[in-house]
């Protein structure tokens, strides 16, 4: 017997998309996993394709068929523009009539998480870049969430294209050498710098994959590698601008 006192809840970033299934106190029952919801990066039909995947996978992880739910709330990331929030708004109506629905930036969800009274500062630094903050006034501004074309500094996007550059640079007698040339051909099976000219621009790439690098500077960073560890700190100095 279908229960309308089910929660879902959607944080849509632009690797990854969780759903949460809850009762009314706030249970969790289950939770499902997929790709990126960001229509910005995916397309709408695969972000769509995305939501519907993490909702069915919440409702599988609790035992549970797929139902009619109380609510539901959606952070996703880049759409807080009300013509992202419409065509989101519109998919959800028609998968679950009759349920409100909420469509926000995934910013305000950890800002929501974090703070209690809803006061505070949020920042993602994931495959895109966003901070977003409330006052006691309810004031609200944000700074970034531009995509990876023209903002997104500080992400896991820029960590990696950074990564992407100096490998080239050092390849060229440009910049310094460096142990991410090693780790970006390994983590592709690539012989030499040259390769990545057609696995970069020839295998349609996105975001998330260059993000994906984002790790490989870490671990280069912590292994000593001088030009792993000037990235990271320029991402941070980026993120705290």
């Amino acid at each position: 017997m279908s229960d309308p006192r089910l929660l879902i809840g959607i944080d849509g970033g632009g690797s990854k998309t969780l759903a949460l299934l809850a009762d009314a106190r706030g249970a969790i029952l289950g939770r499902g996993y997929s790709g990126c919801a960001n229509y910005q990066s995916v397309g709408f039909p695969a972000a769509a394709q995305a939501l519907s995947d993490a909702i069915a996978g919440a409702f599988a992880a609790a035992g549970a068929p797929m139902q009619p739910v109380a609510a539901l709330c959606m952070g996703i990331a880049g759409s807080d523009r009300p013509e992202d929030q419409t065509l989101y708004l519109g998919w959800a109506r028609t998968a679950w009539p009759g349920a409100p629905v909420s469509v926000v930036n995934d910013a305000q969800l950890a800002l929501a998480a974090g703070t209690p009274e809803g006061v505070g500062v949020a920042l993602i630094a994931g495959t895109g870049s966003i901070v977003y903050g409330q006052a006691a006034d309810g004031r609200l501004a944000r700074a970034g969430g531009w995509g990876h074309v023209m903002g997104d500094e500080g992400s896991g996007y820029a960590v990696g294209q950074a990564a992407l550059q100096a490998v080239m640079r050092a390849y060229d007698g440009r910049g310094r050498p460096t142990a991410l040339a090693d780790a970006v051909l390994r983590h592709w099976d690539l012989a030499a710098p040259p390769d990545l000219v057609g696995q970069v621009y020839r295998t349609g790439m996105g975001p998330a994959e260059v993000a994906a690098l984002a790790a490989l500077v870490h671990a280069a960073a912590e292994q000593g590698d001088a030009v792993a560890r000037d990235i990271l700190a320029e991402a941070g100095r980026e993120l705290a601008l």
